[in-house]
């Protein structure tokens, strides 16, 4: 199938911090997409003369067309707690979060779940996750099922813990890996869906799990590995006394071999000069959790040192902690963190983090993140008359940057028109 949308569009080619030409922008656009494929990107009127005549061109005045948001670090099961109240991380883990897992051995009830949590990522414009599921192989059995039956690109993997959790919640370094292989071998590369190894974090793995992982990855090169770091103050110190001989909190997962291309770190905030050198020479990549931060009170990630070190970094709603699906909202709360650093957050940079930046950090920027011809066509129509105050403020925007910050800060799930995967829509408002 083939077909063209006319309005705004805007996608990102670089990361707009290291170059002015960063981005292109049509004012009056045109997208024309073939078999689930970007075809050709443009100006309206140069274009729509060279279209086939059976391509049905639709005109959307007062849209935006841009790649489908990309959120490198959820949790599927967390979604029924999702502002639950009061805690810090270790507390909030123990208390809302393990829980909550448990329910998780059931596939049926994995699945609906999974149903739920995928129509609010779609309807948030999220077209592409990095997912921790549970202990459970049938969770992330379930996740990819109803992944796979809406031909999205979703990144996932059964969580890896042998100690300090409920009994119910355990696995052991030999069980982790036994059912990890065996999900890599069923969903890794079926159709868009790839596998990530997924050791929760450091206090809930023993150092010989931790090793298997590692061998794990070394056997399955394109797999990824997703785990937690340096979120929390009393977390940090938990690591020291469990893993003495490490230097730092990184350094245990770099002695287990983990850091490297697909492995992506959630959170990062309490990180050293030399922590952030390993990520860089590993080309690693960090996972910034904006309202998770702020709602567990874990800190105030430093994005300029990240840059300093040339790390790849993408945005993270990290629902449940997290507080909402949308990466716009996440967008919003990025920038509040960088304004109490001394900081702005550029919007176009913050974009970039959402779209092209979240596809580098999660390796899949030769398949999305821009509108490159032959791309796979994830995008989202944006309505810029979503709301009476959207319309009303758009008015007064001077340029694209004006424009994009309001987005940044008043966008929400109600500016999503419609999602497309795959050229496919998948949502519709």
């Amino acid at each position: 199938a083939s077909f063209a949308l006319r309005c705004k569009v805007l996608h990102f080619l670089d990361n707009p911090a290291d170059n002015n030409n960063a981005y292109q922008y049509f004012e009056d656009g045109l997208l024309v997409i073939d078999n689930g494929r970007i075809q050709q990107l443009g100006h309206a009127l140069e274009l729509m003369p060279t279209v086939a005549p059976q391509i049905t061109i639709e005109h959307l005045p007062h849209h935006l067309i841009i790649p489908g948001l990309i959120d490198t670090h959820v949790h599927f099961p967390q979604t029924e707690m999702i502002a639950a109240y009061g805690e810090q991380l270790l507390s909030w883990l123990n208390n809302f979060t393990f829980p909550t897992e448990l329910k998780f051995a059931d596939e049926t009830y994995a699945r609906n779940t999974a149903r739920i949590f995928l129509d609010e990522l779609l309807r948030n414009g999220t077209t592409t996750a990095l997912v921790f599921g549970t202990v459970h192989p049938s969770s992330i059995d379930a996740f990819f099922k109803e992944a796979l039956d809406r031909g999205l690109r979703m990144i996932a993997g059964k969580v890896c813990m042998d100690r300090n959790a409920p009994a119910g919640l355990l696995d052991t370094a030999e069980l982790a890996c036994q059912q990890s292989e065996e999900l890599i071998q069923r969903w890794h590369g079926k159709e868009r869906l790839q596998y990530a190894l997924t050791p929760r974090f450091a206090p809930t793995s023993s150092a010989q799990q931790l090793d298997k992982i590692g061998q794990l990855l070394t056997q399955y090169p394109g797999v990824y590995l997703q785990t937690h770091l340096a979120e929390n103050v009393n977390e940090v110190a938990w690591v020291k006394e469990l893993f003495p001989k490490a230097r730092s909190y990184l350094d245990v997962y770099d002695q287990a071999g983990l850091l490297g291309q697909r492995s992506v770190f959630a959170h990062a905030v309490h990180l050293d000069h030399q922590d952030c050198q390993r990520l860089s020479e590993t080309n690693s990549a960090v996972a910034h959790c904006p309202t998770s931060n702020l709602f567990l009170g874990s800190g105030l990630f430093d994005l300029t040192q990240m840059e300093q070190h040339k790390i790849k970094v993408g945005l993270g709603t990290d629902v449940g902690a997290g507080t909402s699906f949308s990466l716009l909202r996440t967008m919003d709360e990025a920038y509040k963190i960088q304004q109490l650093r001394g900081h702005s957050l550029c919007p176009f940079k913050a974009l970039y983090l959402a779209t092209l930046g979240g596809a580098r950090a999660l390796d899949i920027d030769a398949h999305v993140g821009n509108f490159l011809n032959g791309k796979e066509a994830d995008f989202i129509v944006i309505d810029l008359h979503a709301t009476a105050l959207l319309r009303y403020r758009v008015d007064f925007c001077q340029s694209l940057k004006d424009l994009l910050f309001v987005l940044n800060t008043l966008g929400d799930d109600r500016l999503i028109l419609r999602t497309y995967s795959l050229g496919q829509c998948v949502h519709q408002r």
